[in-house]
């Protein structure tokens, strides 16, 4: 009964560990797709930006207005640059995360076997001493009944 109680405890640990995995690699998973969305702001603000220095070229426009556009230009490509950066770092974080809640769960499914077959076990020899009461008990009714 000890060993069951243990493998129960063992099975329990094994699921708290897992389900904050789980929550571990859903909130990584969540920081790359945020990572993703303000890339893909960043991405379309610099092509609109991009279309209206390109119309302002045509329109006609100053030095100083043209050395504006392409220094925000140039600071829109490394504020891009940067959040390449940070969606690699969140990428490499749900990786490791995943690595873990995998690991985790492996853990959780080696214990639910273990304890799967040790019910196996006590419900057979639960069967077995059952089936030999039932023999006995028959036994001594035929017994008695010569």
């Amino acid at each position: 009964m000890a060993k069951s109680s243990a493998l129960a405890t063992l099975l329990e640990l094994a699921q708290r560990d897992t389900d904050h995995a789980a929550k571990r690699l859903g909130a990584a998973l969540t920081a790359v797709e945020e990572a993703k969305q303000k890339l893909d702001m960043l991405l379309g603000y610099r092509d609109d930006y991009a279309r209206r220095l390109e119309a302002a070229q045509i329109a006609g426009i100053s030095p100083m207005s043209y050395q504006n556009f392409v220094a925000f230009m140039a600071k829109l490509d490394h504020a891009i640059g940067g959040q390449r950066e940070v969606i690699r770092h969140a990428e490499h974080r749900a990786g490791v995360e995943r690595t873990a809640w995998q690991a985790a769960e492996r853990k959780r499914l080696s214990y639910r076997t273990l304890s799967d077959r040790a019910a196996a076990e006590a419900l057979q020899l639960e069967n077995k001493r059952d089936q030999k009461m039932m023999d006995e008990h028959a036994t001594r009714q035929a017994y008695y009944r010569r």
